[in-house]
């Protein structure tokens, strides 16, 4: 909790001011913010099974890291926060799914006996456990919960089928051997798993081969001879820090299914583990992800917009200029220009972290000098025009590669449109000196919002893509997805004011979901957090909503405050497909730019 706080009454200014103060205490050293992400029982499954695997084959990187304590570690952390319904959610403030579920349970039935456990891991709690599961659906459950993207439910299965809970015939047989094709391919080939899992298509699919290869003679050469090609694949993709993604769970998957596959002295193995032995917590846990420092520094500066301290201002340029991608990416074959959420190796450029960097470039481009400022132009327009390339037919944005809209997750998105928008209008307005580079930006602008208006629900609603609300139908956050569209409308525009426009009907989507106590959830009838009380209250005031609304909300905002409870955390992120986290620093960037937006509203 925020400390230092105290209860008595005050006004929005002095609001801002604690907020704002507050987000910028979490700079580091260098001037830029790293944040924390959430611990997670699902990596620390996933990195438990994967070592614990290494240590049963005896690997040699298992002799050169001592094992047995983490992964007994592991466990101990695991047994703790098991939740009262006996299952497992993705975080400590989740709620029990099948997936993390199974994952948990499959860890504990292949270390059964090898390891010292907890006392409470008896037989009474481990029925427990089969109890729930059955309940919930099993296998059946996990399939069903991620429909025809294979990119997780495979190493869920996976996992379970190293544990015992499965057969290797309920694994389904990712085609590894379409790795061995040219990158510009992969589109074509409509894998089954979305663009940035290709390191698990290939080791879940090998693991699977050797364990129960198919029965077709033709297909089994093939596979045989595409391994060592595969493999190659992987080792030229796996990031200095040996982490894939900087993700524990894809690493996990990678490392447990390559000893599965008899390739436990692969050079990607021994790699792995480093990074798993690198990034374990104090308690015991691992996290979703290393960091996001390159996204929450972007989200910072934009959240704090003018009121960035002059002394900031040249090292977080420096900073967020020095992570702009200057050539082709070796994994997802992405073109330079982009940025990636993490400063750290095993980021990949993306849709949402691009214009959240631009924008912030561009926001601070007045107040440095001439030198910086023309870095800045050109960061900005090898950005724009990366944004451009990738641009769906559909007009809207992917997250990662264009094209590969076979899975949810790799099909343009209104939030990520939404966001791309906002970077290229102003990038237009105030930095493009380049006549032929500013008609292609008219058009994708154009484009663009014709597929906001065209994705949006008859409620006035958009829904996001990487972000959703666990206490809402079908995990849904349309809060989330309307406040972050609603603000590449233009208020001022007569098309988008009428009221019948899109910016009009999202307005009143979002003014007609706040709860009573002032404050907004995920959706109608969700409890309040921080976070999405901010999103919804700047995307009210941008819009110019009912100062009745802006008032309540900032009100419930500073109540929080008031309390020592601004900085407290929701998980409303995704991470893969129904993967969830939270991150420390959301409360505190989503809150700041909030009262900044609403004290400026409320003074007119």
């Amino acid at each position: 909790m925020a400390s230092g706080l105290e209860t008595q009454p005050m006004n929005l200014d002095d609001a801002y001011i604690r907020c704002s103060g507050l987000l910028l205490d979490h700079r580091t050293h260098d001037g830029h913010w790293e944040g924390e992400l959430s611990t997670s029982a699902l990596s620390t499954a996933t990195a438990v099974m994967a070592m614990h695997q290494v240590v049963s084959r005896n690997a040699s990187v298992a002799k050169k890291y001592d094992l047995q304590p983490l992964i007994e570690q592991g466990l101990a952390w695991l047994t703790e926060h098991r939740n009262d319904d006996a299952g497992w959610g993705d975080t400590v403030k989740s709620i029990s799914n099948i997936s993390t579920t199974m994952l948990v349970r499959a860890v504990f039935a292949a270390t059964a006996g090898k390891y010292a456990t907890p006392a409470e891991v008896d037989n009474r709690y481990l029925k427990e456990v089969d109890d729930h599961i059955a309940r919930v659906g099993g296998i059946a459950a996990v399939k069903a919960r991620y429909g025809k993207d294979r990119t997780f439910s495979v190493p869920i299965l996976m996992q379970c089928a190293l544990g015992g809970l499965a057969d290797w015939s309920q694994v389904e047989q990712l085609p590894f051997e379409l790795a061995c094709l040219p990158a510009d391919w992969y589109k074509t080939a409509q894998l089954p798993v979305v663009s940035y899992a290709l390191p698990a298509l290939i080791t879940i699919g090998l693991a699977r081969h050797r364990k129960k290869p198919t029965r077709f003679l033709h297909w089994r050469w093939l596979r045989n001879a595409a391994a060592p090609s595969a493999l190659n694949v992987l080792q030229r993709i796996q990031p200095t820090t040996g982490g894939f993604l900087e993700a524990t769970p894809l690493t996990s998957f990678v490392t447990m299914s390559l000893v599965a596959a008899d390739e436990q002295e692969h050079p990607v193995v021994h790699e792995a583990i480093r990074f798993l032995v690198d990034s374990v917590r104090d308690d015991g846990s691992w996290p979703i992800d290393t960091n996001l420092a390159t996204w929450v520094t972007t989200l910072s500066l934009n959240a704090l917009g003018p009121d960035v301290p002059d002394e900031q201002v040249d090292p977080a340029l420096d900073w967020i200029l020095a992570q702009q991608y200057r050539t082709k990416h070796p994994y997802t074959n992405a073109d330079p220009g982009g940025w990636a959420w993490t400063d750290l190796p095993g980021g990949v450029p993306d849709a949402d972290d691009t214009p959240g960097a631009i924008l912030a470039i561009l926001e601070l481009r007045s107040r440095t000098d001439a030198m910086r400022a023309e870095r800045i132009n050109g960061a900005a327009h090898d950005a724009v025009g990366w944004l451009l390339s990738l641009q769906n037919r559909d007009g809207g944005w992917p997250t990662f590669c264009r094209g590969w809209g076979k899975l949810p997750f790799d099909r343009s998105s209104p939030d990520i449109s939404a966001h791309c928008l906002r970077a290229i209008v102003r990038f237009l307005r105030e930095a493009c000196n380049d006549a032929a580079l500013a008609a292609r930006c008219q058009k994708a602008i154009e484009r663009g919002y014709r597929f906001l208006i065209g994705r949006q629900r008859n409620d006035g609603a958009w829904l996001p893509l990487w972000f959703g609300n666990q206490f809402a139908n079908d995990d849904e956050n349309p809060t989330y997805g309307t406040a972050r569209v609603l603000l590449a409308f233009d208020p001022d525009a007569e098309s988008d004011r009428n009221s019948s426009g899109p910016l009009q009907r999202g307005l009143e989507f979002l003014q007609s979901i706040q709860n009573a106590d002032g404050g907004w959830g995920g959706a109608m009838g969700t409890p309040s957090s921080v976070e999405e009380t901010s999103l919804a209250l700047e995307a009210l005031v941008h819009a110019r909503g009912s100062r009745e609304a802006v008032e309540r909300g900032a009100h419930w905002l500073m109540k929080k405050l008031a309390a020592g409870e601004i900085d407290e955390t929701t998980p409303i992120g995704f991470y893969f497909a129904k993967l969830w986290y939270f991150e420390q620093l959301y409360p505190l960037i989503f809150a700041t730019a909030a009262l900044r937006h609403a004290r400026e509203y409320l003074a007119r």
